[in-house]
């Protein structure tokens, strides 16, 4: 009876509304369709589908399909109303923030952890400390040769990869140790996907690449100092000359003390018109349980408070 007259009433309510002749106007955007994905950086792809499964799992009503992409289309859909949820390792530009504004949007940048980029070798490369200005060396393409960086290497020449040339990890690099200097390396490639990058490198002795961390943790270490095993991860210095004494890997304590200098901030860029399943998705990942999953992966939450201990370590 109840749904009847509701009906009924919708019916009445809708008759009078086109008496007066005016029509619906429709909207300039389709919401369900954006509100059913959310657009993100390939390289967050591991750390994200963990996220996912969670919030699944907790919330009937939190169904949304992952857009794996490189960092300027997974903005570029939000900003065209494809999407409303992206994640990327930058904010909004003030050109974008303007364009999304001027259509009466109110668009939130919500920052959720902290990612470490790693710098990572072939396990035959006997050099395992880099300094941030090497790598910038080597990126710039002052240093082409691995004998550039150590004189006693015998690899020759250096071969960047990337993981693709519109991701937010070129874009790091260019932003943050370039200073915004495009990348002039005189042998450098881009693949597609973050894991082709540590493929890549596991097959050629005179390959570097950057990934970010949440790729190379080992699932079954919990206390998140074991990477993969297949290639290795650098220890990177601040300091003009890198020492093993100096040098850091991006484990969680070294990104919490700033130790570790190649440190980026995940943001959700949140531009939903009204409170549904992305700004779900969105404000779970800074809720507790959604910060445990990001620590369980050696990642840094971004509300992090980390309880650190002095361990003795026996040999016997």
């Amino acid at each position: 009876m109840t749904t009847f007259n509701k009906f009924v009433g919708l019916t009445l309510s809708l008759g009078l509304f086109l008496a007066c002749g005016n029509k619906p106007k429709s909207l300039p955007y389709d919401y369900e369709a954006a509100a059913a994905a959310f657009t993100s950086d390939e390289s967050f792809y591991p750390i994200l589908d963990e996220e996912l499964e969670v919030y699944k799992a907790l919330y009937a009503q939190g169904e949304i399909k992952p857009v794996y992409t490189d960092q300027e289309d997974a903005i570029r859909q939000l900003v065209e109303n494809k999407v409303w949820l992206a994640f990327t390792a930058r904010q909004l530009s003030p050109r974008e923030l303007e364009s999304l504004k001027a259509r009466s949007f109110m668009p939130r940048v919500i920052p959720i952890a902290y990612d470490g980029l790693a710098v990572i070798v072939n396990n035959a490369n006997p050099d395992t400390c880099i300094s941030v200005k090497d790598f910038r060396r080597i990126l710039s393409g002052e240093a082409t040769n691995w004998k550039d960086v150590y004189p006693k290497s015998k690899l020759g020449e250096i071969d960047v990869v990337f993981d693709n040339p519109k991701s937010s990890t070129v874009t790091y690099c260019v932003d943050s140790i370039l200073g915004g200097k495009p990348i002039n390396s005189g042998n450098i490639g881009a693949v597609k996907k973050s894991a082709e990058v540590i493929d890549w490198v596991e097959k050629h002795e005179n390959a570097i690449g950057i990934i970010g961390s949440n790729w190379l943790n080992d699932k079954h270490d919990t206390t998140n100092v074991t990477f993969k095993k297949n290639i290795t991860v650098m220890k990177v210095s601040r300091l003009d000359s890198a020492t093993a004494y100096n040098s850091f890997k991006p484990y969680q304590y070294y990104l919490y003390n700033g130790n570790y200098p190649l440190i980026r901030t995940i943001y959700a860029l949140l531009n939903e018109p009204r409170t549904g399943v992305p700004s779900g998705f969105a404000h779970f990942c800074r809720l507790p349980k959604g910060q445990m999953i990001f620590f369980r992966a050696g990642l840094l939450p971004i509300q992090a408070n980390m309880n650190v201990r002095d361990v003795n370590v026996s040999k016997e």
